[in-house]
């Protein structure tokens, strides 16, 4: 029995060798309807189902992202099951992504259902020169199970595959800080919206310089917002957040807003509101924007009229073009306004709360500003900017994280006096970075510490004759009243 069994065996397989072989010389219909049969009588002994994932889509130049999830989650573990790799350096990947080379094969257990990955190419259908990416070599990956499983692999498994493909994609991909161009730079060949490089910028919430309990509550509330997709779902908002960083100049925003990203490993768009000429181009903008993203637009108080007063200063404008003779001049300013930017306030409002604020999860939008108080109440409001943060002068327990950043020091003799002086001197986290940073090899952290007392005593005196000043000028004030 066993001998004739085998023998049926080998004529099988040199059945099917020569099936394979010879198939492509018979004509179109006759190979098909031959194909089709033979593997009819196949599958009714085959108990195993196949998927293929081509590497292109119907859409010839379009490459298929299934297929990179699929090859970035095998990479985790072809490197130990593999005997043949290949390694690709994936656009916008920090790392060497490591795949199966054509026709190797490697295992995969899901639930307790063991699976098989196999890796081909199909070679091209005309050897003529094409500038189309279609037509070179196909790559697929073919996944082979147990007809029984079908529905946990087909419902489950291959859910889970691209979900954990599409993780590690985002978790060694480069991150990068984007601007926008001018719209006159938006078209032509490779013209794009957003030019970026790569997003590079080393601080983190340890070296920011701020209250520690303040920066617990800010990265406690970043944490809770990136893990908030199926939450925002549930409450029908779009998965975003704003922030609003306001405070003097050198308190720390922009480094904010780096610490920000390298926590959550984000994208960075710095939006510049005054190469954007209307409405519609930062809607166009706002679309061209990926997920797990931070929008930022610095110094927003400065960036357009945002405070209600366009229309006034417009029309004083007018006014004195009215009241100039000179025809070349009223031409200059014409010029001028045709060219400015046309955003508007609620331009502005409908793309960060609107219908239009949904195109697109995971982002978060950030306004900078130094005089919060210029700002029109509508943008700023709650909903709109979320969560409004502080950046005020340095404190204490800033300047602690400062010494250690600069001077690796975590106590010293001075810092009783800098802890006095802290409670009357105002200086921006900024310029106590200044006079903490050694300017030569000779100078050491107690060089360094005199030269912050130092400051920080003439900070105090100043504001001691500033406020010394304003109160003689509240007293002569209050005499010319009387009298």
């Amino acid at each position: 029995m066993w001998t004739e069994l085998s023998a049926t065996i080998s004529s099988l397989a040199v059945a099917f060798f020569m099936f394979e072989k010879y198939l492509n010389y018979f004509p179109y219909t006759i190979r098909g309807y031959v194909e089709r049969n033979f593997r009819k009588v196949v599958n009714f002994v085959n108990p195993y189902v196949e998927i293929s994932f081509h590497e292109f889509t119907s859409e010839r130049l379009k490459r298929s992202d299934a297929f990179f999830a699929i090859q970035t989650y095998l990479s985790t573990s072809t490197t130990e099951n593999a005997r043949r790799l290949k390694a690709d350096v994936v656009k916008d990947s920090q790392s060497v992504v490591l795949s199966m080379d054509a026709n190797e094969e490697v295992t995969d257990v899901f639930n307790g259902i063991k699976v098989w990955w196999a890796s081909g190419k199909m070679p091209p259908q005309s050897k003529s020169i094409s500038l189309f990416p279609g037509s070179e070599e196909k790559r697929y990956y073919k996944l082979t199970f147990h007809k029984h499983y079908r529905e946990i692999i087909t419902k489950s498994y291959v859910e889970h595959v691209l979900k954990k493909g599409k993780e590690i994609e985002v978790k060694n991909r480069q991150r990068m800080l984007y601007t926008n161009n001018p719209s006159k730079d938006w078209h032509g060949w490779k013209a794009t919206k957003w030019g970026n490089i790569v997003f590079e910028h080393p601080s983190t919430f340890d070296t920011l310089a701020m209250d520690t309990a303040k920066k617990e509550e800010i990265k406690k509330d970043l944490i809770k917002f990136s893990k908030g997709k199926d939450y925002y779902a549930k409450i029908g908002k779009a998965w975003k957040r704003g922030y609003l960083l306001y405070g003097p100049p050198g308190t720390g925003k922009s480094s904010m807003i780096a610490a920000m990203a390298n926590l959550l490993d984000y994208d960075v768009y710095d939006l510049e509101l005054t190469t954007i000429k209307d409405n519609s181009e930062l809607r166009m903008l706002l679309i061209e924007t990926k997920g797990k993203s931070i929008i930022v637009i610095e110094d927003i108080d400065c960036s357009l009229d945002l405070t209600g007063q366009r229309k006034k200063r417009k029309e004083k404008d007018d006014d004195e073009a009215d009241k100039e003779k000179d025809p070349i001049s009223k031409k200059k300013k014409e010029a001028e306004e045709e060219s400015g930017s046309k955003v508007t306030l609620s331009g502005l409002l409908n793309v960060i709360d609107g219908i239009w604020s949904a195109c697109g999860g995971e982002r978060i939008i950030i306004f900078t500003t130094n005089y919060v108080d210029k700002l029109d109440p509508a943008l700023i409001r709650r909903g709109r900017m979320d969560k409004h943060i502080e950046m005020s002068y340095c404190c204490f327990e800033a300047f602690k994280v400062l010494a250690r950043n600069y001077l690796d020091i975590e106590s010293h003799e001075l810092f009783g006096k800098i802890e006095e002086l802290f409670v009357e001197a105002k200086m921006s986290p900024a310029d106590v970075a200044d006079n903490l940073m050694p300017k030569s090899d000779e100078q050491d952290e107690e060089t360094c510490l005199k030269r912050l007392v130092e400051a920080l005593e003439a900070s105090k005196e100043e504001a001691r004759k500033k406020s010394e000043e304003e109160a003689l000028l509240k007293t002569k004030d209050g005499v010319v009243t009387e009298g």
